[in-house]
């Protein structure tokens, strides 16, 4: 396990100094910039990769041993949170060298055992036996992936639950119109089918889930959504003959460009419910998202989306293909007492009690990391 075994003149003075300033991988992120919202933490701005164009932050160019070397005076720790799948084991290791070179204690914030951007897993997996072992100290999101932490590396990791994604509420997501009649509808967001979301399979069981509950007297439709630009043809060409193939008052397929985030708030808010379409995975900030508007989500059966808000607001469905699965999540999501209609006063009391818990629960969670942040600082073992 690695720790920092005694503090250096430097990292005490730092650890009691006004700022500590945190190297993040990535800065420019909603969920770092939450959780490093307290006071007395800097975070550096992310370096801009050589010919990428300004905003982008991959591949990170501050996990790379000379960028550490030549700005170990500008900041006080490292911490990693996405990005790290650019790089080989082997970098990745000669950076935390330099980290600790440099006296920045390292943090890894382990937001996925299975990485959504990767369809072979081996590589990263490589990469979280060089990290999770070499960092000083670990934050996840859940306690079902800290005790598979435990299990797979003998590490103890603080378990954070996800900030908000949602800032200030967009107007058009707080002036969706109420849904007209009884008929509910169950979004499947596929986006650009990134590898770990499985197209054809969700969509062919939410088809079938909605047949099985319009069959049981609860009106539901779905609207399958799809960016135009996609990273799998094939796929997309099949959900499309899935959804030309069903009855156009049952399915509703809209292809688009990746919308700004107004736009995907209001397309969310005017759900009763969403689908999760991933064959792999670990947390979902998709899940957080439709959480801050009030959708309850039906989750896959892996990864651990159903720790992420055990409130009942999220319904595991069995494996992404599984349409029976599907329909008794969405059954029990649909029915609940709980459940609010889009566009309602009751949806919106409940946007607004979630916003209030957020902003309560987020600065807990800051001033969480300002804690850690400082107890390595002073050369304390994580």
């Amino acid at each position: 396990m690695s720790q920092l075994l005694a503090p250096t003149a430097a990292a005490a003075s730092r650890s009691t100094s006004r700022t500590v300033r945190v190297a993040a991988v990535p800065a420019g992120h909603p969920y770092v910039a939450r959780v490093t919202a307290a006071d007395g933490l800097q975070v550096l701005p992310d370096p801009t990769p050589p010919g990428a164009e300004p905003g982008r932050w991959w591949p990170p160019v501050v996990l790379d041993p000379a960028w550490v070397r030549a700005h170990a005076a500008e900041a006080d720790l490292l911490h990693v949170h996405f990005g790290t799948e650019s790089f080989a084991p082997e970098h990745l290791a000669r950076t935390l060298a330099a980290a600790h070179e440099a006296g920045w204690p390292v943090v890894l914030t382990v937001h996925d055992l299975e990485h959504p951007q990767l369809t072979d897993q081996a590589g990263y997996r490589a990469q979280l036996d060089v990290l999770v072992p070499g960092a000083d100290a670990l934050v996840t999101l859940t306690p079902g992936a800290a005790a598979e932490i435990r299990a797979r590396w003998s590490r103890d990791a603080l378990v954070v639950p996800h900030p908000r994604l949602l800032g200030d509420l967009p107007p058009a997501a707080d002036a969706v119109a109420p849904a007209p009649g009884d008929e509910r509808v169950v979004g499947l967001h596929l986006k650009d089918l990134r590898p770990n979301v499985d197209a054809p399979s969700a969509a062919r069981a939410l088809l079938a889930a909605v047949a099985d509950l319009r069959a049981s007297g609860l009106p539901v439709r779905a609207e399958v959504r799809l960016h135009r630009h996609v990273r799998d043809e094939a796929a997309r060409a099949e959900v499309r003959a899935l959804c030309a193939a069903a009855d156009p008052a049952v399915v509703r397929l809209v292809e688009h460009d990746r919308l700004d985030d107004a736009a995907l708030a209001a397309a969310l808010a005017g759900l009763d419910a969403c689908v999760l379409p991933y064959a792999h995975g670990t947390h979902s900030g998709w899940l957080e998202l439709c959480w801050d508007l009030g959708v309850p989500v039906a989750a896959p059966a892996v990864g651990y989306y159903d720790q992420q808000h055990p409130d009942g607001s999220v319904a595991t469905s069995g494996p992404v293909g599984d349409g029976a699965g599907l329909a008794g999540a969405l059954r029990d999501l649909l029915r609940s007492p709980a459940a609010t209609r889009p566009g309602t006063p009751a949806r919106a009391a409940l946007v607004r009690d979630r916003r209030d818990r957020r902003l309560a629960e987020d600065h807990v969670a800051a001033e969480r990391h300002a804690a850690l942040y400082r107890s390595l600082l002073a050369g304390e073992a994580r």
